[in-house]
């Protein structure tokens, strides 16, 4: 397949692109995007072999429900029913970093839902994203443009690394702002329920329903018989090709624990990469160190965790040792990731 690659500098004199871009989607084509997140990987989410190119050109599994993009915050035509507290979040957080999961209408196809009633909708928090969507004239169904299981791509080179080749076209704009996937909300449920942590928080969505938790299923491995209602509950998602370990704990025996393991690995000529904060960043005298940021601005190091990971993938390290960071507010859902790339290998200290 012939991938063509546009990078959008200035939206008005860059138009062009997204406009070829949006007669691929037409067309039943695939396109990887920017959003606000983490680049995504579109197709039209109404027809069903536009939505099986998605699944062929990452290697996703059948059963993993997809998200619906959309440009404008009525979604009547896509879903059955709108809950009060679902045109609450809806209108005060899109657009933005947040999934709201409803009753599908029949319209959105089996291949899109992964066979469910429910999907998972959303509205991004970027122009080139909404432009690409209503040039379109259609809804995107789109999960990360990466191969499945790896670390998702918050550049667009990192689209080009994985897809060149398998897609049709890819949009490039600037470093998607917040770095991880967004939040995933359950309303087909009452109380609704978190499926995913991301960029709006526990904290922010209890503001409109006290009641609202995070899913228990998520907080530790899954059972593989389990069905997922939403994208990276199941599957080991967001992996380096190298080994990762979290430790876990006091930080300064945290610390301790990290250069003893990097010692013992040394020791056998095998190449360690830390991923640890700046405040620590100069506590390690071995190992290839890479700085998520500083440990109190937690969206700093969300916005920084999964090109930390592809970083370690550039470098060739035999092990990822990976500081646990404190699960208060966006830190959920970085130690969400982080859980899930290591396969929840934790040490506790």
């Amino acid at each position: 397949m012939q991938t063509k690659v546009a990078i959008i500098k200035d939206i008005e004199n860059d138009n062009k692109y997204i406009k070829e871009a949006a007669n691929i989607i037409q067309n039943n084509g695939t396109v990887a995007f920017p959003t606000e997140t983490v680049y995504g990987l579109g197709a039209n989410a109404l027809d069903p072999q536009a939505v099986s190119k998605i699944f062929k050109a990452k290697g996703r599994p059948q059963d993993n429900p997809l998200i619906v993009h959309v440009a404008n915050k009525d979604i009547s035509g896509l879903v059955l029913t709108i809950p009060e507290i679902a045109k609450k979040l809806i209108d005060k957080f899109w657009p933005g970093p947040l999934t709201i999961i409803l009753e599908k209408n029949n319209i959105i196809p089996d291949a899109t839902s992964a066979g469910l009633s429910t999907i998972g909708i959303r509205m991004p928090n970027n122009e080139i994203a909404l432009k690409l969507i209503e040039m379109s004239n259609r809804p995107i169904a789109a999960p990360s443009a990466n191969i499945s299981g790896r670390p998702s791509p918050t550049e667009v080179e990192r689209c080009v690394e994985d897809l060149y080749g398998k897609v049709d076209y890819i949009l490039g704009g600037n470093r998607s702002e917040i770095g991880v996937e967004s939040t995933i909300v359950d309303c087909t449920v009452n109380p609704p329920v978190v499926l995913r942590p991301g960029g709006i928080t526990l904290e922010m969505l209890r503001e409109f329903h006290p009641g609202i938790n995070i899913d228990e299923s998520i907080k530790g491995k899954p059972s593989p018989d389990l069905k997922p209602k939403a994208p990276g509950m199941k599957y080991r998602h967001y992996a380096p090709r190298a080994k990762l370990k979290i430790i876990s704990g006091n930080k300064e025996k945290t610390i301790d624990k990290i250069k003893e393991i990097v010692d013992n690995y040394i020791e056998k000529n095998k190449n360690v990469a830390i991923l640890c904060t700046d405040e620590n960043a100069n506590k390690f005298p071995k190992g290839k160190i890479i700085s998520l940021g500083s440990e109190f601005i937690l969206a700093d190091i969300a916005k920084n965790i999964f090109e930390a990971l592809r970083s370690c993938d550039d470098l060739g390290v035999d092990l990822i040792l990976c500081e646990a960071f404190e699960e208060k507010g966006v830190g959920v859902a970085i130690m969400n990731r982080l859980n899930k790339a290591a396969g929840f290998d934790i040490i506790e200290v």
